[in-house]
């Protein structure tokens, strides 16, 4: 059993189970999924700031901040106790094209030449960390949540804005892996 839970799920059995959480969520509770809004509850929670914004009702929300729990956790667990100890399986064409930038490490989930904290001191990890990781946050807020909650609870549920929302994370997605990425990680 544990070697079934170790290998990579096919779309077929891994995304119908994601998507079981919107029914479940609403059956239990009228609950909307979205990872982003964990946040926002725990700046309301820890920051006694006198701030519009974090003034509700955030222990409502509570189940919120477990589930954030559980992946967090459950991530550890994976990492230390079901790591699958065979390489990373790339496209050939593919590893070809990242050799060219000097990535050739795929022993992790992230190429290691990409996401380590010496690169964090370069050009090229300070854009793709910091930079990336402030224009994710922006986005984010901007969108009015992230992608699981758009793509994910929005749609199921006919939201107008949760389509727009979609469709520019997957222009902007295009965007950045065909036309951004290779001019980063060029640099």
């Amino acid at each position: 059993m544990l070697e079934i839970i170790k290998e990579p799920w096919a779309w077929y059995i891994a995304g119908p189970l994601i998507g079981l959480t919107v029914p479940a969520l609403l059956i239990i509770g009228n609950k909307p999924f979205g990872i982003s809004s964990s946040l926002r509850h725990i700046c309301a929670a820890c920051v006694p700031a006198n701030v519009n914004f974090f003034k509700y009702n955030w222990k409502k929300e509570a189940w919120n901040l477990f589930f954030v729990l559980g992946i967090f956790f459950g991530g550890i667990i994976a990492a230390n106790f079901m790591l699958n100890p065979a390489e990373i399986t790339v496209n050939s064409n593919l590893k070809t094209e990242l050799a060219g930038y000097g990535i050739t490490d795929y022993t992790n989930l992230v190429p290691a030449q990409l996401m380590n904290f010496e690169s964090l001191f370069t050009l090229r990890g300070f854009i793709m960390m910091v930079v990336g990781g402030f224009l994710v946050g922006f986005g984010t807020r901007y969108a009015g949540g992230c992608t699981s909650g758009h793509a994910i609870m929005g749609l199921s549920n006919l939201q107008l804005p949760s389509l727009i929302a979609t469709i520019c994370f997957m222009i902007g997605g295009f965007i950045m892996a065909n036309l951004i990425l290779p001019m980063i990680l060029s640099l």
